[in-house]
């Protein structure tokens, strides 16, 4: 693949095999960005599991204290009582058939999905639409419960769900290059403890092996994940 000048700059600048303090990194990435967009700052984290046993699937959602600026389109699956709360905190669309009706004729215009318990057996037929595009409602992430207004109002403040993938890594966004740097080591601590909260019983030795910071167009930047406790 071919590479921008700015982009080959910036990696001359790096050395690869040092682990840098998080708020150097965060700003050599600010400095450096290639785009001409505001690009979003993601974390990624290799993990000591094993995936492929399920007793090892490691998943969960962070609390972003300062959010991951951009607007969560929300849609609650929920009746009577609880489509009110859902509404009350913000969701974007409410509602139960007839969601399900829209989401099979291929509407798609939302980027959050929560449910009460009682709905699931509804949600579940659109596994299929939902899970291909990760956006089922799993309760480990907090988006099946009866709290749904509580579950609305994070995802409207900025809560980023975590599954590790088959390479025993999560990837996860945690807000913009345009918050100011302590925001965004505040929102990685979050992800991290998140992170750490969901280590599974069975994991064995090492559980964070490595931390690697970038930015949408920039560089890989490994950190100190001494830094995040």
């Amino acid at each position: 693949m071919k590479r921008g000048k700015k982009w080959e700059s910036a990696r001359a600048k790096l050395d690869k095999a040092k682990e840098y303090p998080v708020g150097e990194a965060i700003e050599f990435l600010k400095t450096n960005a290639p785009a001409k967009f505001t690009e979003t700052l993601d974390v990624a984290v290799a993990l000591g599991v094993d995936p492929r046993k399920s007793d090892q699937v490691v998943r969960g959602a962070a609390l972003l204290p300062n959010g991951l600026g951009k607007t969560v389109r929300i849609l609650a699956f929920s009746q009577g009582d609880k489509a009110k709360e859902a509404v009350d905190a913000g969701a974007d669309y409410v509602g139960a058939e007839d969601m399900a009706e829209k989401i099979t004729g291929g509407w798609l215009e939302f980027d959050a999905v929560v449910a009460t318990p009682d709905m699931m057996k509804i949600v579940g037929k659109l596994g299929k639409i939902l899970g291909t595009r990760g956006l089922m409602p799993n309760p480990k992430t907090g988006t099946v419960t009866m709290e749904i207004g509580k579950a609305v109002s994070e995802l409207k403040k900025g809560k980023a769900k975590f599954r590790v993938d088959k390479g025993g890594i999560i990837h996860a966004p945690v807000g913009k290059l345009s918050f100011e740097t302590p925001q965004l080591v505040e929102n990685i601590k979050a992800l991290h403890d998140a992170i750490i909260k969901a280590k599974p019983q069975a994991a064995k030795g090492q559980y964070i092996k490595k931390v690697i910071l970038s930015s949408t167009m920039g560089q890989g930047i490994r950190i100190n994940p001494g830094d995040l406790h």
